[in-house]
């Protein structure tokens, strides 16, 4: 009996819960894929499944068996493939998500270097400020920020982000620089309600100060572009004001103060049996994220 054939005929009457099914797909007898069952579960010493005239249950040992045989099977394919050369060269079209800011200033330039790279690929991006489902909803690679759950996905950390307290030099040189959270009281505050909806801001030492801010902004963008302008104080992630911190726009101020950062990670479904277009793109962000010193 051919074991590696027989497994992979167990493995799909088990997907399909039907023998006349599996045959009709393998193009096999109906008989044939019975017997080749019936010689496996010989082989075994274990009944892998429970047959009635209305359907096909695997049993406890059959479930078990099912899922090894996934593994295996797996491992099967991926060598195969990887000798076809299917998995040396990215193909088809790679969907990544971030979160909306994140994406668009720190992902998409990697998309855009691995599209360069891989001129026969195709890409998609979804930046929004909401869960995705990578399943779901079709997506190869994800970035996230923040403590992941468990998922069984792969995830590779790549930074961290700070949530920082931020303004202009032009507003420190006329109205001081808060040494303390409490002092924030006496300073204008342009609130992003986007990210910040709560007026209560939380500092190391579980120190809180509620806050009154002045101005009330729906994006992030558009607190941060006060705070450039020098009219008050803004507080976001520091991510997203990396171009004017280099620029001496902004100056970050209550370093000693801030909450523990938050984690970056890629994250991807299929771990070491990612196709050759994931894996390449996991490569080049793992590597272009970890160097930008803004995100470490």
């Amino acid at each position: 009996m051919d074991r590696w054939q027989a497994m992979r005929i167990f493995a799909k009457v088990a997907e399909t819960e039907s023998f006349a099914e599996t045959a009709r797909l393998m193009h096999m007898s109906a008989p044939t894929v019975t017997r080749i069952v019936a010689s496996l579960e010989d082989l075994i010493g274990a009944r892998l499944f429970v047959r009635t005239t209305r359907s096909v249950k695997m049993t406890e040992a059959g479930t078990r068996y099912f899922d090894d045989c996934r593994r295996i099977l797996a491992d099967i394919a991926e060598a195969e493939a990887a000798a076809a050369g299917s998995y040396a060269t990215p193909a088809g079209t790679l969907a990544v998500t971030a979160s909306a800011m994140f994406g668009q200033m720190y992902v998409l330039p990697v998309m855009t270097e691995y599209l360069d790279t891989y001129p026969t690929m195709g890409g998609r991006t979804f930046f929004v400020d909401r869960p995705v489902n990578i399943v779901e909803e079709g997506v190869d690679v994800a970035i996230r920020i923040g403590h992941l759950p468990d998922s069984g996905f792969t995830a590779i950390r790549v930074g961290s982000v700070r949530r920082v307290v931020c303004g202009s030099p032009g507003y420190f040189e006329k109205h001081g620089v808060p040494s303390t959270p409490a002092d924030l009281k006496a300073h204008r505050v342009a609130a992003s309600t986007s990210a910040w909806a709560s007026p209560e801001w939380r500092f190391a030492g579980d120190q809180r100060v509620t806050i009154d801010a002045i101005l009330q902004c729906n994006t992030n963008e558009a607190a941060i572009a006060v705070a450039k302008e020098g009219w008050g104080l803004t507080r976001v992630v520091h991510y997203q004001i990396g171009p004017a911190l280099i620029a001496g726009d902004l100056q970050i101020v209550l370093a000693d103060y801030e909450e523990p950062p938050l984690p970056i990670h890629v994250l991807y479904p299929e771990g070491r049996h990612a196709p050759a277009k994931v894996r390449a793109f996991v490569d080049l962000a793992v590597s272009r994220l970890r160097e930008n010193r803004l995100l470490n």
